[in-house]
């Protein structure tokens, strides 16, 4: 059967209460460990099971309605530190009437630390001065549970090593500057990219280390404010390439089996390639952010092998993949075996790059990826997921719904980052459903939903769903090496029926 939903396992800081059956009611409302502060509280829920007369949500703190939205989160600010609170939510109908309550969940606040200005530190907001020894002192002294503080201004730094149990906080008109100097990013570190585990140059943001264990080496960090994280961007990953090669540079944020860690309310851009990476990590909460690249490799965020993640409000706009899941690559990552799994990704817009994708290094594996209300726009390959013949591991248990885009692709042959000895079996893609899409703006008589499987039978693409799909005029829909794909009430806007190309396929309904 297609799964119908997927089943998160989330909640370690809140404690479920009570729950409703109702099909009208808010389901699963929970509060990610990451992003609870000392002032506020991130909510996140599921819609009922009937939202199609949904219009918005009721947020109730301690019984008394506090706040309302249209999307399946909200955040509650200016609380008091150290403090406990009870939530649900009500939906809202477009007639006026509430649904029954959402199950109860209670939060507390953390106690407030210290802050440490790191102008205090010596450092200095010029855009001149080079601040890395003064803002990593500010890190140093920073006791439990408190916050290095970066004012406005630009502060130029090169590589910082962030630690356990602090808050990174950039204010409004703040800009943590990263310098163009490679020797500002040395020693190498051990590190993971393109699949493969090898040092790299430091990132402008570190924390944790490289650990295939199970184990968690960074925990409770939070890099957070209304101001700027600024890389050296191409300058910098160009010279990075030309003194050590394309795979020695680092990035603008490596997290390294880090655990619950939340990145919200920033702008980041200019990324020597990748931009936000995290690796071997869980629990990992990114909102609110506004990222933009355009280095060669400029991908958004890569959640790489790592548990947990919740990524909701972020605009993205990428010279690569906006967001790229990966699990290692080839027979180092078949054999690691650390999965990527329980991805949310909802109510982000994505305005240029390659794609949203999984892949192409899924080497471990990638289970339990949830995409919803968000407008993918004029990506290369629209919504992908690829592999390649060497690639060894799988891709299940995908869902996407409520979204606006322009392409669905499923590739098991792309033509790039394909070196290296081969995993000792096929990859293997299954169990995803695709509804409630709106592809409409798209281009006329193209390729729309482009699925390509491995011509090896027991490893075609299968049991797919697409249901609910409204379509331009002339789509053409192309399968190949595929098994148990359903087209359910497929629409397009003049009324006819797409174009199917099937090709070495079996058990295709439409």
């Amino acid at each position: 059967m297609i799964l119908r939903r997927i089943s998160l396992s989330f909640i370690l800081f809140c404690f479920i209460n009570s729950s409703f059956a109702s099909n009208s009611a808010v389901r699963n409302l929970f509060a990610p460990q990451a992003s609870i502060t000392s002032t506020t509280i991130t909510l996140l829920w599921d819609k009922p099971i009937d939202y199609q007369s949904t219009k918005s949500y009721g947020i109730y703190m301690d019984g008394k309605l506090i706040g309302e939205s249209s999307k399946t989160n909200y955040t509650i600010k200016n609380l008091s530190p150290d403090s406990k609170h009870t939530f649900y939510i009500l939906a809202k109908n477009v007639d006026g009437s509430l649904s029954s309550a959402s199950n109860q969940i209670t939060c507390k606040t953390l106690k407030k630390g210290r802050t440490y200005n790191v102008l205090d530190f010596g450092a200095i907001g010029d855009g001149k001065t080079k601040n890395t020894l003064a803002i990593q002192k500010a890190i140093n002294a920073c006791s439990k549970g408190g916050t290095v503080y970066i004012p406005a201004g630009e502060f130029l730094s090169g590589a910082l090593y962030l630690k356990s149990d602090m808050t990174l906080y950039i204010a409004k008109g703040g800009v943590l500057k990263g310098t163009k100097e490679i020797n500002d990013y040395k020693p190498f570190i051990l590190n993971r990219f393109e699949g493969w585990e090898m040092e790299t140059f430091a990132s402008l943001i570190n924390a944790g280390k490289l650990d295939r264990k199970e184990i968690y080496h960074v925990r409770n960090l939070s890099i957070a404010g209304e101001g700027t994280i600024s890389g050296g961007g191409s300058p910098l990953g160009k010279a990075m390439i030309d003194a050590n090669g394309l795979r020695s540079r680092g990035r603008l944020i490596c997290i390294m089996n880090g655990q619950n860690i939340n990145i919200q309310g920033l702008k980041i851009e200019n990324a020597p390639c990748w931009t936000i990476h995290y690796i071997y990590s869980n629990q990992i909460t990114l909102h609110d952010l506004n990222i933009i690249s355009t280095a060669r490799n400029g991908d958004g965020v890569d959640p790489d092998s790592s548990t947990d993640s919740y990524i909701f409000n972020c605009d993205f706009s990428t010279g690569d993949d906006c967001i790229a899941i990966k699990s290692g690559k080839n027979p180092e990552g078949y054999y690691v075996g650390r999965p990527t799994k329980n991805i949310r990704i909802t109510d982000c817009n994505f305005i240029k790059g390659h794609s949203l994708a999984i892949g192409s290094e899924m080497s471990g594996g990638v289970s339990d990826v949830f995409i919803q209300d968000c407008k993918i726009g004029n990506l290369n390959h629209g919504l992908q997921i690829k592999a390649t013949k060497d690639r060894g591991g799988y891709v299940k248990n995908v869902i996407v719904k409520d979204c606006e885009l322009l392409k669905i692709t499923l590739y098991t042959a792309v033509n790039y980052n394909n070196d290296g000895e081969a995993a000792p079996v096929l990859a293997q893609f299954s169990d995803m459903e695709f509804s409630n899409l709106d592809l409409s703006k798209a281009e006329i008589g193209k390729v729309l939903i482009d699925i390509n499987g491995f011509e090896d039978e027991k490893h075609y693409t299968r049991n797919i769903l697409f249901e609910d799909l409204n379509l331009p005029a002339q789509t053409i829909i192309r399968i190949k090496n595929g098994e148990q794909i359903v087209f359910k009430d497929i629409k397009t806007v003049d009324n006819n029926k797409p174009d199917f190309k099937i090709i070495d396929s079996k058990l295709i309904s439409y």
